[in-house]
């Protein structure tokens, strides 16, 4: 047994990285939650600019009314005294004398529009200069500052609001948009290569858009129905003119054999004729279900044992002359529902690798489990070699005969019945190869 750690390569692929793909319902959500985010927001910041610029102007002209008002009662009445307020204190200074009494944020003050501070509330100031009397007006501005709060919180929570309506409606409404092309999708899933039936995926109702779409999709699907009968047609032709002379082979072959003044060099030749006819019925068969990925046959009970060595017997010639140590580890009663056809063709072609490259040692099939292993002890595989294992026309050694499709006809036979392949394998140890069933 193999004691390093085997390199194994499984038939279902190499570990891909995931990739997040966005759907089209998604796209046009998020394009329509986009849409609705710049537009809101843009209205938002000129609703926050123009309101800024309105509290200004707002605050500007009750500054100016409030001094025009003062300058008005003092003409009138030269001792008006004005009341304060409790955001709006108003001053009329004759003299120095009476400036010092002021509050200490407005005294010195000049001819102009001032920004003071009340601890932490702004003070907007006006001060204005008439024969030589000095007025003042002192207006805090806490009410504008906290509107202009309260209105960019408002603004905030109407874009968060308007973001999350614009996430859920732009999904129900894509989805409405793309629900043609989801329905198309899964009339396309549905089809088989070929699978027409009469009916068309072009649909009465359907968006010009989709229409197209379903045009191009049935004319596609009709192209295909056509290359797949010729193809059929022409496989099918050849499978008759390659099977007839095979047949007479065959035939001729036992005929031959009941001829009892036959020397045993002739039967001999007329074994290998035999057995050379044999493995091109097999080839063929293998390389039309290639050609087609059609079934090999019906799903029955099989007994995996007997399958074992009915496919082992086209073979036994060579193990007898290589001497190897043939071992099959089945249970007798190890029944499984699958195609005999196509067990047979995968273990033919696996015992025919194992004992192609393997001179000396032993050849073993196992079944445990649902897994079924044929291993050799054989020159093993490259580890530069495993990705390219089960292409067609690769062989990865000189050795034997073969046209490299064996391990192809393998692996599309365990895609195609939905069984996993595995290989373990050291270079000069030997190779393992691991057939899973569901």
């Amino acid at each position: 047994m193999i004691q390093s750690k085997p390199f194994t390569v499984s038939a279902i692929g190499f570990p891909r990285v995931p990739v997040i793909r966005r759907g089209l319902r998604l796209r046009v959500a998020l394009a329509f939650a986009i849409f609705c985010i710049v537009v809101v927001g843009t209205l938002g910041v000129s609703l926050y600019i123009a309101s800024d610029d309105i509290e200004e102007a707002h605050i500007e002209q009750i500054i100016e009314t409030e001094m025009d008002y003062l300058l008005q009662r003092y003409r009138e009445h030269a001792d008006f005294v004005p009341q304060e307020g409790s955001n709006l204190e108003k001053y009329i200074i004759h003299d120095p004398s009476e400036e010092s009494r002021l509050p200490s944020y407005l005294q010195g003050l000049s001819y102009r529009r001032h920004k003071v501070f009340r601890g932490p509330e702004e003070v907007r100031v006006a001060v204005h200069h008439v024969d030589g009397v000095k007025f003042l007006v002192a207006y805090e501005i806490g009410l504008h500052e906290a509107r202009q709060r309260e209105l960019k919180l408002l603004i905030v929570l109407s874009l968060i609001s308007v973001v999350g309506v614009a996430v859920v409606v732009g999904y129900l409404l894509a989805g409405v948009l793309v629900k043609q092309v989801t329905d198309l999708a899964e009339q396309v899933r549905h089809l088989a290569p070929g699978d027409i039936q009469g009916e068309t995926l072009t649909q009465p109702g359907q968006d010009e858009e989709v229409a197209q779409l379903a045009r191009a999709l049935d004319d596609y699907q009709s192209r295909i129905t056509r290359m797949l009968r010729r193809e059929q047609e022409f496989t099918a032709n050849i499978s008759h003119e390659l099977r007839t002379p095979i047949t007479t082979i065959l035939t001729s072959c036992e005929l031959l054999v009941a001829e009892p003044n036959l020397s045993e060099r002739a039967r001999m030749r007329i074994g290998m004729i035999e057995s050379a006819a044999t493995r091109m019925g097999e080839q063929l068969q293998a390389l039309l279900f290639l050609a087609r990925e059609q079934s090999l046959g019906v799903m029955e009970p099989v007994d995996l044992a007997e399958c074992v060595y009915d496919a082992a017997e086209s073979i036994c010639g060579e193990i007898y002359r290589k001497h190897l140590t043939f071992e099959v580890t089945v249970e007798p009663k190890a029944m499984l529902t699958l195609n005999r056809q196509a067990i047979h063709t995968a273990l033919v072609n696996l015992l025919r690798n194992a004992v192609q490259y393997t001179n000396s040692g032993f050849i073993r099939v196992n079944f445990k489990g649902n897994r079924l292993s044929i291993s050799d002890s054989g020159i093993g595989i490259e580890p530069s070699y495993l990705p390219l294992l089960y292409e067609r026309f690769f062989r990865g050694s000189t050795q034997g005969e073969g046209l490299g499709i064996g391990l192809a006809i393998v692996k599309r036979i365990c895609d195609y019945y939905g069984w996993s392949i595995e290989v373990e394998s050291m270079p000069g140890q030997g190779a393992t190869f691991h057939i899973v069933f569901p």
